[in-house]
């Protein structure tokens, strides 16, 4: 069991109410943890960036984000944001009344809704990705309106477009966790909009500018500024080397799955927002062969990172679970700690998911 201290083999009790009560038990070194036939347990995965999963999209509003929920928490996801696409503010309207009952409840099996992750509409076109082109630039009335809806937790914006760079501050003081992404920005605009409040970067390296040596973009501005960054690491948005770059570069790097509904699902055709993507060889695009999300899950996430780029796996956890918290201000998640939500994911020697807490409960 991954503890304060790091590895334990002891025992973890939970009381009537979901939290842990009490931890126990004798130091391990990572090695005797990964040769021992008794189960692996690590904190619970938070993963702040997921559009979909099972067959259904975020933005598709109904009993969608608890059905995406219930999907991520099979694979030891304990909680997490809905994201949101760029579109027309009535489909955002629509989406957000949807993911209010979401917010304010956990339905059985399923990960904890932490609130929304507003990836776009505040966006530059000239780097939409797989996101519509509905960009237009920062509206404060239209934020607050949609997180009197539901709980708005994060919010993705090209800080170079239109009047974007002078409201990051006031979303900052608004309370909203601000990061940079899908953007046509220069270093310089980076560094500027850190210097504003941002605190991270939208799925680092795509849909920005990249490094180069006399022109470091706005990758280079975060390799070079930030303590946060978000990452997927399915090795196919980002090549391992350059994810060992980040590694290097950026402290509290933590990794995100951008997973659409085509996760858990057979190739064929379904929806991101308004976009119809295609799911073939492990990968979703656009018809255009644009990287458009992706089917990861948090335990292949964890897996790719210790079998493929060679992590320890109380970092890979640190990377998976306790830096996310961090980013957004949770103390209570993230961490196997007296106090906290008894939010715990249980492995096998192979890093296979073989149970998963949430909040106290086994699902």
């Amino acid at each position: 069991m991954l503890g304060p201290q790091g590895f334990i083999a002891g025992t973890i009790e939970i009381d009537a109410g979901g939290r842990v009560q009490h931890i126990d038990g004798a130091a391990v070194d990572e090695a005797a943890v990964r040769e021992s036939p008794l189960p692996i347990v690590l904190p619970g995965f938070i993963d702040l960036h997921v559009h979909g999963g099972a067959g259904r999209d975020v933005m598709d509003g109904g009993d969608a984000a608890a059905q995406v929920a219930q999907c991520h928490a099979g694979h030891g996801t304990t909680s997490l944001l809905a994201t949101t696409m760029t579109a027309p503010f009535a489909d955002l309207e629509t989406a957000f009344t949807a993911l209010r009952a979401a917010c304010e409840s956990r339905a059985p099996r399923s990960a904890r809704v932490l609130g929304v992750h507003l990836e776009g509409p505040y966006i530059n076109a000239g780097k939409l990705g797989a996101q519509p082109d509905f960009t237009r630039p920062v509206s404060t009335q239209e934020i607050a309106h949609l997180h009197a809806i539901a709980p708005i937790r994060l919010i993705t914006l090209a800080p170079e477009a239109a009047r974007n760079m002078e409201e990051v501050a006031r979303l900052v003081q608004a309370g909203h966790v601000v990061q940079i992404g899908h953007t046509q920005g220069s270093y310089e605009d980076g560094v500027q909009a850190l210097a504003c409040g941002a605190r991270g970067f939208t799925h680092l390296f795509n849909a920005m500018t990249g490094l180069h040596h006399r022109e470091p973009g706005m990758a280079g501005a975060a390799l070079a500024h930030a303590t946060y960054a978000e990452i997927i690491p399915d090795l196919l948005h980002v090549h391992p080397g350059a994810i060992r770059v980040a590694l290097r570069a950026i402290p509290r790097l933590y990794c995100v799955t951008d997973s659409t509904s085509a996760t858990g699902m057979p190739d064929g055709q379904y929806r991101l927002g308004r976009q119809t993507v295609n799911k073939c060889l492990g990968g979703v695009r656009l018809a255009d062969g644009t990287l458009a999300g992706s089917t990861l899950t948090m335990d292949q996430a964890l897996r790719n990172l210790v079998t493929r780029l060679g992590l320890g796996l109380a970092e890979a956890s640190a990377r998976l679970s306790t830096f996310a918290a961090d980013f957004l201000g949770i103390s209570d998640r993230g961490h196997l700690a007296p106090g906290a939500w008894a939010d715990i994911v249980v492995l096998d020697r192979d890093l296979e998911v073989q149970d998963v807490y949430i909040e106290g409960a086994p699902i």
